[in-house]
């Protein structure tokens, strides 16, 4: 095969090749980059700039932070946003809690059906009811407590609590005081009716319930009731139970089989039923009825002292359950508010805290089982808590 050499002497296009001449090879005209040229044209050099990177990246005149990336996070900035969204968030949760748990309160008892009341005095009064109602409770339930299965239900306690400038007072109101119950208007007839004399305290809540109860001790003492509070058994262990238990020092040891009460002296913690039985139990004590008082007294202001407390508001856990427990099982006056609860509850705890007092009605000596109030004393500190003075006067 013949070989066409090229670009030498005698090739292919060259002087003295011996094939025809090739035409020369023109270059197209290239733009102009200066002056204005066309400005969209990448030549594809590289200037010395590191892309993705600021002019003047690490070594030039500039901080070297890489292009696009975010500044160093400013923490009081964060922090502060954090505590506005957490207080936000806790102010919401309150604020919703209050209103939803105001709402379910039982507002049952109309202390506008009350007749001849008394006049207003300084602070609040609240009258605060434990009643022997088995309504609800399951058949294993009442053996479990030991309250028996009688139908109806009775006042198996009444205290007193005074809040006011002057100290908080907690007054026991023995069950069995000889009291007049005088003429009043019927919870449901609307009718008159009365008086029915002297009987006993919680005749009157037998008669016609809290009305009458309200009516009766209003009569006796001269106090106005602003409020009314009231729990039944199964509510009351329910409570005790959402919270854990109640700690409490009892003094003396002592057994009741009616109520099933077996304690050991010492500081100990009650659950539900445990509490139960010790704020029922009367026959173990000399001085019945007055001891009880005494133990019940005693065990709602622990009660209250622990409900309030940062480990139980500030615990949902623990804060919910016992809201539901106390709002399923309270019944209250139609005016109360969640608020007049939160502070009867703080006032009980004061009282448990030694800023206020614990007492029963000053009693004079009994008759025929029923107990006699000391009319003097109770004047006098009737007097005293209407006119929102420091309480005084004494009882056993």
């Amino acid at each position: 095969m013949r070989q066409v050499r090229r670009g030498g002497r005698g090739g292919y296009g060259s002087p003295g090749g011996s094939g025809p001449s090739a035409p020369p090879h023109r270059i197209p005209p290239q733009p102009s980059y200066v002056d204005g040229g066309d400005q969209g044209y990448d030549s594809g050099y590289n200037t010395g700039q590191v892309y993705g990177r600021r002019a003047g990246g690490p070594g030039g005149p500039d901080d070297g932070h890489a292009y696009g990336s975010r500044p160093a996070p400013n923490w009081g900035r964060r922090i502060k946003l954090t505590a506005i969204t957490l207080v936000t968030i806790l102010l919401v949760t309150t604020v919703v809690t209050y209103f939803w748990a105001d709402s379910q309160l039982n507002r049952e008892v109309d202390l506008s059906k009350v007749i001849d009341r008394p006049e207003p005095g300084e602070g609040t009064t609240y009258l605060i009811v434990g009643s022997d109602s088995r309504e609800g409770m399951s058949d294993e339930q009442k053996k479990r407590l030991h309250t028996g299965s009688a139908a109806g239900k009775r006042t198996d306690s009444m205290m007193l609590l005074h809040v006011g400038s002057n100290g908080d007072t907690l007054i026991s109101l023995p069950r069995d005081s000889a009291v007049t119950i005088p003429q009043f208007r019927g919870s449901e007839s609307g009718r008159l009716r009365g008086p029915l004399g002297t009987n006993k305290l919680n005749a009157a809540y037998a008669y016609d319930g809290p009305e009458l109860l309200v009516r009766t001790v209003e009569y006796n003492t001269g106090l106005r009731i602003d409020h009314y509070v009231e729990i039944g058994f199964a509510g009351f262990a329910n409570i005790v139970d959402a919270l854990g238990g109640v700690e409490i020092t009892i003094e003396k040891g002592f057994k009741d089989k009616y109520s099933g009460a077996d304690f050991q002296a010492g500081k100990q913690t009650l659950d539900g039923q445990q509490a139960l039985a010790f704020v029922r139990t009367r026959y173990a004590f000399a001085a019945s009825d007055l001891q009880r008082t005494k133990n019940q007294q005693k065990f709602l202001s622990a009660l209250a002292n622990q409900a309030a407390t940062p480990s139980t508001i500030m615990n949902p856990f623990k804060l919910y359950p016992t809201l539901n427990a106390g709002l399923d099982s309270l019944i209250v006056d139609k005016d109360m508010s969640l608020w007049d609860l939160a502070a009867m509850f703080w006032a009980m705890k004061n009282v448990s805290g030694g800023d206020g007092t614990s007492m029963n009605m000053p009693i004079a000596g009994s008759s025929g089982g029923n107990l006699i109030w000391d009319k003097a004393k109770v004047r006098k500190l009737m007097d005293e808590l209407r006119n929102d003075q420091k309480v005084t006067v004494t009882g056993d």
